[in-house]
């Protein structure tokens, strides 16, 4: 078997600082924001190149401080893409606010300025997503948004390291080309903890004190709190594990590319597989090896019965999902999201992924497109 994502051998690789690290936390019993969580968070901010960073519990609570921190609350609209997971919009529904779905820019992906332009008005905030791990059209986003006078907050949870070229030409980092970012650390991700972790990257001091409050009760002091607050704080036994892993980001982002490039090399001409090609400007971390294709069902089960993962990602776009049938949407309200609903497919895709294990998948795929031909 050849899995989607093999977090056995991410582990195996680590294993001996990862194992070091997290005894170190058990035997100083610093369990809730110790020193590993300051040290993360240090090294996460600056990898991000920004001023700040804040661990939180999840991508999810990141999301839920970053936008309770910039006032969305009951009555609110948020604009967001449908072409993300549902973490994305829970935390806009738990503020009381709705989710205003924007349509995608069907090349990338991700939300189409032109799109949010004619969706602004009447928006508190805009959510874009760095989705698969290539960043949005963030520069054409801030302007929009500026013009609206309403802040951004990029959903950089499958972005890692992922980065844009800002309007003054500047090199950016997912998570610094906006007010805020908010990652996940699930365990699957480019960057993955043990269990559920995130963070919240800024470069606005205030902004990033007022997510340290709103993240630990709302405290100023142990026993003071001057604002409502939640229980969002990370682990320290997750930064810990995640600090190990940080110092090899870099690199594993790298055979990522090397990898997901020999995809697009030994496929090319294969079916009617289209593969989503990086942006200029834009450079992607390939959180996952994602193609399109008409028969993309039939490929998927015929990966399964040669022991090869592979996933969708996603098959039900968020305007669609049951949860959200309040909202009175359709099939046909998002025909671009819907086309990539139908068509994507992500093949396995990790730093410890061999050629041999790729060549497998390589050769699955173009068996499949023979037979199907």
């Amino acid at each position: 078997m050849i899995p989607l994502v093999d977090l056995k051998a991410n582990y195996r690789r680590h294993r001996t600082a990862i194992d070091a690290a997290m005894r170190d936390v058990v035997e100083n019993t610093s369990f809730i924001q110790g020193p590993a969580l300051k040290d993360f968070e240090r090294d996460f901010a600056a990898f991000c190149r920004t001023g700040y960073a804040i661990g939180v519990g999840s991508g999810t609570a990141a999301l839920h401080l970053a936008l309770a921190a910039v006032g969305v609350g009951p009555g609110d609209v948020v604009a967001v893409p449908a072409h993300t997971f549902i973490a994305t919009i829970e935390p806009v529904s738990w503020l009381g606010a709705t989710p205003r779905f924007v349509e995608i820019d069907p090349e990338t992906g991700a939300m189409d300025p032109a799109a949010l332009k004619s969706a602004i008005d009447g928006v508190r905030a805009v959510l874009p997503v760095h989705i698969h791990g290539r960043p949005a059209h963030l520069n054409e986003i801030n302007a929009i948004a500026a013009d609206a006078g309403v802040p951004v907050v990029e959903d950089a949870a499958q972005a890692h390291g992922a980065e844009l070229t800002g309007p003054d030409g500047s090199v950016l980092r997912a998570g610094g080309a906006a007010l805020a970012g908010c990652f996940s650390f699930y365990p699957g991700k480019n960057l993955g903890a043990f269990g559920d972790a995130g963070a919240i990257t800024t470069n606005d001091p205030e902004f990033a004190a007022k997510v340290r409050m709103l993240r630990d009760h709302g405290r100023t002091t142990k026993y003071e709190h001057e604002i409502i607050g939640y229980a969002h704080r990370m682990d320290t036994l997750q930064a810990a594990v995640l600090g190990v892993k940080l110092t090899t980001l870099d690199a594993d982002n790298a055979r990522r590319a090397e990898l997901m490039a020999r995809y697009e090399r030994l496929l090319a001409g294969v079916g009617d597989l289209w593969f989503v090609g990086e942006t200029p400007g834009r450079r992607s971390v390939h959180h996952h090896a994602l193609l399109r294709t008409a028969h993309r069902d039939a490929l998927l089960a015929s990966l399964r019965e040669a022991g090869i993962g592979s996933g969708i990602h996603y098959p039900v776009p968020l305007h669609l999902q049951p949860a959200y049938a309040f909202l009175g949407h359709g099939r046909g309200d998002l025909p671009l999201t819907e086309a990539w609903a139908d068509e994507c497919l992500s093949l396995p895709l990790y730093p410890e992924l061999t050629e041999e294990q790729q060549d497998r998948v390589v050769y699955a795929v173009v068996s499949f497109f023979n037979r199907v031909a």
